[in-house]
C-alpha cells in the first residue's frame, strides 16, 4: 500500500546503464499521468490519473514519534517524498481509497473490464510456453482447467509475470543462456545469458524496541512514515531506507514481544541473484537463490544502518514509548556482533527485480524499447526489467513502467 516512486537518481542510473530514454525527466510525465493528487505541486504531481494515493491523516502516534525523532537525529524532513525532495523523513502515500487498498486492478482492470470487447481476462490459467516462429514470438501456449490451449498475437506478445516467472517463461521457450537451457534438453532459439540473472531485492534487518505502554491500533497499513539517506554524501541519491511499524517485523525464525515497534532497516544491494530452471517440465518451480549478502559492501552498509535506527529509537521524541531494545538486543553493539546478526536476522522485502535486466549490454535481456534482444513481436514489461531496483518499493515505478510500455506499443503501431 506504501506508494512512492523512488529517487530522480535512481531513474538516472538507468540511463548510465545503457537505458537511454529511462531518465527521471523522460519517466516524470508517466508518473504523472498514473495519479490524481489534489493541491500538489503540478511540475511533479498528477491532477488525472487513476491512483489516489494519500498520506495518513490520522497517523498512529508512534508514526508521527519516529518522523519528529529523526528529525531531531539530524534527518532533514520532506513534505512530498514524490516531489521534489525525495530523501530524509516523511509520510508515506499510501494506495487507500475509502479504507481499502487501491490496487493497479482497481485503478486500471476494473473500471474497464466490462465495457471493452476487446479485452479478455482468463482467470485460472499458466502460461508455460511462448510460440516462437523464424525469429518472432505469435503466441503463447497456456493451460486452463487441465486443458492446453494457445493464443495468437497480431501484433506482438507483452510478457508481464515479473521477476520470477517472466524470466522462467523466456526459458521455457528457448530464450535464455544456452548452454543452461541445452544442459535441461531445452532447444535454444535465442541465446540471451541474462535471461534469470541480476535479481536482486531490498534486503532488510529489523530492530525492534518493546513499547513501555499499549500500542494503539493503527487505521492504516502499519508502516506510515519511512526515512531515506545516503550511505555516502557523494552519491547522487540515497541508497539506505528505514521503514518505521507500531507492530513487531521480523524474520519468522526469530521472536519479539506483541506490544513492540519496529525499524526496518534496508539497502539497495551490490549483490545480484539468479532465478533457474530445474528442469523442462513447465509444473516444476524453478531455483530461487537471491544470494543476499554475497557484497561486502551490503554487509556494511546493514550493519552501518542498525546503528542508525538505534540513534532515531533514542532521540527525545520516543522516550515515552522506548522500552528495552528486544532485536537485535542491547548486547549486540561490536559490529562484529551486529554482523553476526545480519546472518540469521536478515530476510527479504519481497521486492524481487531485475531478472530480464534492460539495457545494451552482453547480459541486457531487453532493449529500452523492452523488445527482447534478438526476436521480433515479444516484450517484457514489469518488474525484471529494471537494472537496478529503486530506493524504495518498486510497486509504482512498476506500474510505471507499465504506463511507458502501453505509450511505446501505441507509439509503434497506432
Amino acid at each position: 500500500m506504501v506508494f512512492l516512486r523512488g529517487h530522480a537518481a535512481d531513474f538516472n542510473a538507468w540511463t548510465e546503464m545503457g537505458c537511454t530514454g529511462w531518465d527521471y525527466a523522460s519517466v516524470l510525465p508517466y508518473f504523472r499521468w498514473m495519479e490524481t493528487i489534489e493541491g500538489a505541486d503540478p511540475f511533479f504531481r498528477g491532477d488525472g490519473g487513476p491512483m489516489r494515493p494519500a498520506v495518513p491523516t490520522d497517523p498512529n502516534p508512534l508514526s508521527e514519534a519516529l518522523v519528529d525523532a529523526a528529525v531531531a537525529a539530524g534527518f532533514a524532513r520532506t513534505g512530498d517524498f514524490n516531489g521534489a525532495f525525495a530523501e530524509g523523513v516523511g509520510w508515506h502515500e499510501l494506495a487507500v481509497v475509502d479504507g481499502r487498498r487501491q490496487s493497479a486492478a482497481d485503478a486500471y482492470l476494473h473500471p474497464i473490464i466490462a465495457r471493452r470487447p476487446n479485452l479478455t481476462v482468463l482467470t485460472g490459467a499458466r502460461a508455460h510456453r511462448l510460440i516462437l516462429k523464424q525469429g518472432r514470438c505469435v503466441g503463447v501456449a497456456f493451460t486452463r482447467d487441465g486443458h492446453t490451449t494457445s493464443a495468437y498475437a497480431d501484433y506482438e506478445v507483452v510478457v508481464s509475470a515479473g521477476a520470477v516467472d517472466s524470466p522462467r517463461l523466456l526459458m521455457l521457450s528457448g530464450i535464455g543462456d544456452a548452454s543452461e537451457l541445452e544442459h535441461l534438453g531445452l532447444p535454444v532459439v535465442q541465446d540471451v545469458p541474462g535471461v534469470g540473472r541480476n535479481l536482486h531485492d531490498h534486503p532488510v534487518v529489523s530492530v525492534v524496541y518493546e513499547a513501555t505502554k499499549p500500542i494503539p491500533s493503527g487505521w492504516y497499513n502499519q508502516a506510515e512514515a519511512s526515512m531515506l539517506w545516503r550511505s555516502d554524501p557523494r552519491m547522487p541519491g540515497p541508497d539506505m531506507r528505514l521503514v518505521f511499524l507500531h507492530v513487531p517485523s521480523h524474520r519468522p525464525t526469530l521472536h519479539a514481544l506483541a506490544n513492540s515497534f519496529t525499524f526496518a532497516v534496508s539497502t539497495v544491494p551490490q549483490a545480484r541473484g539468479t532465478v533457474r530452471l530445474v528442469s523442462d517440465d513447465p509444473s516444476a518451480p524453478p531455483m530461487i537463490d537471491p544470494n543476499y549478502l554475497a557484497v561486502e559492501a551490503d554487509v556494511r552498509r546493514l550493519v552501518d544502518g542498525i546503528e542508525v535506527a538505534r540513534t532515531v529509537a533514542a532521540a527525545e521524541p520516543f522516550a515515552v514509548w522506548r522500552g528495552g531494545e528486544v532485536l537485535p538486543g542491547a548486547d549486540v553493539r561490536h559490529p562484529a556482533a551486529r554482523r553476526e546478526y545480519l546472518r540469521w536476522g536478515v530476510g527479504p522485502a519481497h521486492h524481487p527485480v531485475g531478472t530480464c535486466a534492460m539495457g545494451t549490454g552482453p547480459d541486457a535481456v531487453v532493449a529500452p524499447d523492452l523488445r527482447v534482444h534478438g526476436l521480433d513481436g515479444l516484450r517484457v514489461a514489469d518488474a525484471s526489467v529494471m537494472p537496478r531496483i529503486v530506493s524504495v518499493g518498486p510497486n509504482p515505478a512498476t506500474m510505471m513502467i507499465g504506463e511507458k510500455a502501453a505509450d511505446l506499443i501505441r507509439t509503434t503501431y497506432f
